[in-house]
């Protein structure tokens, strides 16, 4: 895990391992190893020629064989142009280095373009009053990993640098699990099952995941819980964490979730079925989560049961 620095720049120093005759480029193979900052932010460093290799500036296409030294200089955080907002938060678990919130759907993990207001961030800023880790950037303080806007469930915050590092290691090496509740559009004839395709962005809708050829590796495992007449209630277990994952992989296989606006292209796909079927965002929940303290070492897991909306709509259909 890249250690931390001692002065306001992080500077972070990786050797490039590669299986032999293969190839990759500079961006892509950031983006695989820095999985806390985002390709947008990892392409920034490189047009500010802030990413060295061998001790060269060089272009995100530089191709990369194995053996190469990156140098990563990642300038000291900007003061935040987000106000800090008293929005209840349901807190699971918090210390000095770390917190684990229950978010509701409906709220935004972070701000970003449009949305200023009523986000995680705003919430936890006031929480915290301040204390969180910077490496996300300016608009993701604390930020590890991320829940969609109408996605529920289980999100851990980091307070500080050296907690962010170490938990986004876990979660990069698969040391953290992660696993959510989802109904699905169609009844399942497997009992469970691995989709392994990459997602990488929409070629022509830009705000949209898809399957992709050249996208990051996305690896999800499902289990079925229970099966109705039209739908199926699944667990699924992320290996990895790509935007949009569980949606796109489970669209692709023909069951989509259950009132994703998105990427359901059959009848729960719209507002007007979600507000009919009395559930507030898509039925996809982070259920369950666990890690190792980024402090003590020790194992921590959480569990949260389905918000009321999920929890009634389970039950009415059984």
């Amino acid at each position: 895990m890249p250690q931390m620095p001692t002065n306001e720049e992080t500077v972070l120093t990786i050797v490039v391992h590669l299986d032999a005759g293969n190839s990759l480029r500079l961006d892509k193979y950031l983006s695989e190893q820095l999985e806390e900052l985002s390709r947008q932010r990892i392409q920034k460093l490189i047009d500010d020629e802030k990413i060295f290799v061998n001790g060269k500036i060089s272009k995100a296409s530089h191709k990369l064989v194995g053996g190469e030294e990156l140098e990563i200089h990642i300038p000291a955080v900007k003061d935040l142009d987000v106000k800090a907002e008293d929005i209840p938060l349901s807190v699971i678990f918090e210390d000095e280095h770390l917190i684990v919130v229950n978010k509701p759907a409906g709220m935004t993990t972070h701000p970003g373009a449009g949305v200023q207001e009523g986000t995680l961030v705003n919430a936890l800023l006031h929480h915290c009053r301040g204390a969180l880790s910077g490496i996300g950037g300016v608009a993701r303080p604390g930020i590890v990993h991320r829940l969609d806007k109408d996605t529920s469930g289980l999100l851990v915050v980091a307070k500080n640098d050296q907690a962010h590092w170490n938990l986004a290691d876990q979660i990069k090496h698969k040391r953290a699990k992660r696993v959510y509740m989802a109904l699905l559009e169609g009844v399942m004839p497997l009992d469970e099952g691995i989709v392994d395709k990459p997602i990488g962005r929409h070629p022509t809708r830009r705000k949209e995941m898809a399957i992709v050829a050249d996208g990051r590796s996305a690896v999800s495992h499902y289990t079925v819980v229970s099966r109705f007449s039209m739908y199926t209630l699944v667990k699924v277990a992320l290996e990895t964490g790509r935007t949009h994952q569980i949606r796109v992989h489970m669209a692709s296989l023909g069951y989509p979730v259950v009132g994703d606006i998105v990427y359901n292209k059959k009848n729960t796909g719209s507002l007007a079925k979600r507000h009919k079927m009395g559930i507030n965002g898509q039925f996809l929940h982070a259920a369950y989560l666990s890690f190792m303290h980024p402090v003590s070492g020790d194992h921590l897991e959480f569990h949260a049961p389905l918000p009321d909306d999920l929890d009634r709509l389970v039950k009415s259909l059984k």
